[in-house]
């Protein structure tokens, strides 16, 4: 079993590389991106697309702790929001 999530992972991973790969090549046409008054160069739709989802993994990639860290914090205060009400039925 410790091995699935980890194949899982995998197998999704390379699906993904496969049809960026499958739209990039079907998608040779040049085009620029215009964000405000900027304008980029002419690239192809296929390497664009690969780049935003190599840029999407490693940024959630990189986020990823920082979720761990802010679950680990709630966790703890709600632990001992229970420990305060815990009421043992043993003693009456």
């Amino acid at each position: 079993m410790k091995t699935f999530a980890p194949f899982l992972t995998t197998l999704i991973i390379a699906i993904w590389v496969i049809a960026i790969a499958i739209i990039s090549v079907q998608n040779a046409t040049p085009v620029s991106l215009k964000f405000l008054t900027f304008q980029s160069i002419q690239i192809p739709m296929g390497l664009l697309l690969a780049f935003s989802a190599g840029i999407g993994l490693i940024g959630m990639a990189m986020l990823q702790p920082l979720w761990g860290l802010a679950s680990f914090g709630q966790r703890n205060s709600r632990l001992e929001d229970d420990a305060e009400f815990f009421v043992d039925d043993e003693d009456f």
